[in-house]
């Protein structure tokens, strides 16, 4: 990128001088924070959300403390870009830091697992803007080619803080008091001072030049956005407990469409004020990442929540444990994303990322939904390392694709936008896995208690009287002296089976581990779906200057236009619409007189 600066003394109306290399590298800096911070409170909760779920009672509603996360997060996040490119990239950074701060104490504050959901969603108002302002930011200062290779870098911070992340909560989570307060609850708190130091380095050190313009704000988008997106995944979330063509379930599917409707004639309507400009479409380029990015987030979101829960019920391990075993995606993840990012930075071609990269992920599937409760460890570690070198490559790809495609004034929402879809897709493969998993629980737990060799086991344990006498098998003795409850027992607490006799609970492990199978065959489905539509990916080549660079130079050319329409002897050239026939006119001093002012 260039550092000289542009101006001389022939040149008055040259751009003024760009960021030096010293003021990029402060600002990355304090992005890379950001970033830290928004991802290390996902994967914190991962891993601890069971000891959350089982001390609030209430493990079958731990869906709605991860979907409400991501419901709003990705709701606000297309307006945060819109925003910015109006008001400017510093001020709604900030706003979002700090939300997401004020949501994170509020979340260490719950009584029970509905709170925890609401304050989850508050702390969303603030993720949806670390999400996808950094990248914009990236996109305002470097060129693609240096914006591949540093977003190698992000995807890396990403990994090690989703590498601490379930170490740090398995540790909190598993810590009965810290400082007079439940070890969970640190696992909100812990990020505060990552915050102020994000909040301070922002401050500080992001100052990039801004051009404020008086345009409508869609404001009516917004409201419809929520009201398109809301119902479709609350039907998502309780479709098997209202019935898939119950009233309430029929209400959000009129609601949720009349929304899309409403929502795609209010944006077209708003042209380049709307919320998410649909000539942005126009670009098959940005339109097949776009809708790769929808399906990369299904199959990430649908992994990354469940194989946890996975390594702690199926495999027994504490949440220390599960963090660690989460380690094979994280590395795939960032060897993948760094590996790719220097060679996009260094060659310019990124068109074959997409393709192999889901076709990896479809092999990781692949193994998943072959998975037994029996199965031996590594299978699953083998799966989780597949899956996140596919994701390496794609994440970062699809964002440079989606840059690559618009033009520089509207980067900000581009690049929230592909956020968005990728966020959308996320939330979409939380609530079908986990409706899937809870809907699918009861048929596979009944299934199971019928195994003949299970079955047999079962009936040598209650035989042992050593077995009848141990007080952490008093929870599944219960249950099976009431064999109505067996379908459900796993839906409010799971915790009875860590101490339990390896007997008393195959069945139950066997029953949760079946269940898990309808999910990943859906998103085994969607990935490989979307590696057929990536075969037919069209790659333009990369830009070879910033937006911020190109913006400057777009506003250096028009001031220059002005400047010699509006010299002596110099005239405006008319101005001309699809009606108005363009008529040639002679320059000046050519046997005709100049337009008078």
């Amino acid at each position: 990128m260039p550092q000289r600066d542009a101006r001389s003394a022939g040149d008055a109306n040259a751009p003024a001088p760009l960021m030096t290399r010293r003021q990029i590298s402060l600002v990355i800096v304090g992005l890379m924070i950001s970033m830290f911070l928004s991802s290390v409170s996902q994967t914190v909760v991962g891993t601890s959300m069971r000891t959350i779920a089982d001390e609030l009672h209430g493990l079958d509603l731990q869906v709605w403390v991860v979907t409400a996360f991501l419901i709003v997060s990705t709701i606000v996040t297309p307006i945060y870009g819109k925003l910015s490119d109006i008001f400017g990239r510093r001020p709604l950074f900030l706003i979002a830091i700090v939300l997401f701060l004020v949501g994170s104490i509020a979340c260490s504050f719950a009584q029970d697992m509905v709170q925890l959901a609401a304050f989850r969603a508050l702390q969303g108002l603030g993720a949806g803007g670390l999400m996808s302002l950094p990248m914009t930011i990236m996109a305002d200062v470097l060129n693609p080619r240096e914006r591949a290779k540093y977003q190698g870098y992000f995807l890396a911070v990403f990994g090690v803080s989703s590498i601490l992340g379930p170490l740090i909560g398995g540790v909190l989570a598993g810590t009965d008091e810290i400082l007079w307060l439940d070890g969970w609850r640190w696992v909100f708190l812990f990020n505060l001072p990552i915050g102020v130091a994000a909040v301070w380095m922002v401050f500080t050190f992001l100052h990039l030049p801004a051009h404020h313009e008086r345009v409508k704000i869609d404001w009516w988008g917004a409201a419809l956005l929520a009201v398109a997106v809301v119902p479709l995944l609350l039907v998502g979330e309780q479709g098997r407990e209202w019935g898939w063509l119950s009233t309430a379930a029929i209400v959000c599917y009129v609601v949720g469409t009349l929304g899309v409707v409403l929502f795609i004639w209010v944006e077209t309507r708003m042209g380049d004020a709307a919320l998410i400009p649909l000539h942005l479409f126009r670009s098959s380029t940005f339109s097949m990442a776009t809708l790769l990015g929808v399906f990369t987030g299904f199959g990430m979101f649908a992994a990354m929540m469940l194989i946890p829960f996975v390594l702690q019920i199926v495999h027994g391990m504490d949440p220390t444990q599960a963090g660690l075993a989460t380690l094979p995606m994280i590395l795939g993840l960032m060897i993948a994303s760094i590996a790719s990012g220097q060679i996009i930075a260094r060659t310019g071609r990124y068109r074959l990322f997409p393709v192999v990269g889901l076709a990896i992920m479809a092999i990781g599937y692949g193994v998943l939904v072959t998975l037994q409760f029996d199965s031996p460890l590594w299978s699953l570690l083998l799966a989780q390392l597949l899956i996140g070198l596919g994701l390496g490559q794609l994440m970062q790809t699809l964002t440079i694709a989606s840059q690559n495609a618009v033009q520089a004034k509207d980067m900000g929402v581009a690049t929230s936008s592909a956020t968005f879809f990728r966020q959308l897709g996320g939330t979409a493969g939380v609530a079908v896995a986990f409706s899937l998993l809870f809907a699918r629980l009861p048929e596979t737990l009944q299934a199971s208690f019928s195994r003949p060799d299970l079955r047999a086991g079962l009936g040598a344990a209650l035989e042992d009287p050593a077995v009848l006498a141990d007080p952490g098998n008093a929870r599944i003795l219960d249950v099976l002296q009431h064999p109505e409850q067996i379908g459900g027992a796993l839906n409010s607490d799971s915790s009875f089976l860590n101490s339990a006799d390896p007997r008393l609970a195959a069945p139950f492990l066997d029953g949760f581990s079946t269940a898990t199978l309808m999910p990943f065959w859906v998103a085994l489905v969607t990935v490989a779906v979307a590696f057929v539509l990536a075969i037919f990916f069209k790659a333009p080549p990369l830009r070879q200057k910033s937006a911020m660079e190109e913006a400057m130079e777009e506003r250096a050319r028009t001031a220059q236009l002005e400047a010699d329409a509006s010299a002596p002897g110099s005239y405006a050239p008319p101005v001309t619409t699809a009606s108005t026939p363009v008529v040639a006119r002679r320059p000046a001093g050519e046997g005709e007189r100049p337009p008078s002012a």
